[in-house]
């Protein structure tokens, strides 16, 4: 099976939705664990790698997609 494929300042969908009712969350950091902040309530969370990418749907803003477009 292909690994998921995000980066830092993506926002992703995640399988279960964060208690105030959003399942939009944005990745703020990177590393063995992940850090993700809810776009709705702006409350962070500190996961595990694995469990992040067993919980996450898929990727609905791409942090690189953004900026790209916008250096000419």
């Amino acid at each position: 099976m292909e690994r998921k494929q995000f980066e830092l300042g993506d926002v992703v969908q995640m399988k279960k939705q964060h208690p105030c009712g959003s399942n939009e969350m944005e990745i703020i950091r990177m590393g063995m664990d992940i850090r993700i902040k809810c776009v709705g309530c702006k409350h962070s969370v500190l996961i595990p790698r694995a469990k992040f990418e067993k919980n996450m749907k898929k990727v609905l803003r791409s942090k690189s997609s953004e900026t790209s477009g916008s250096e000419m």
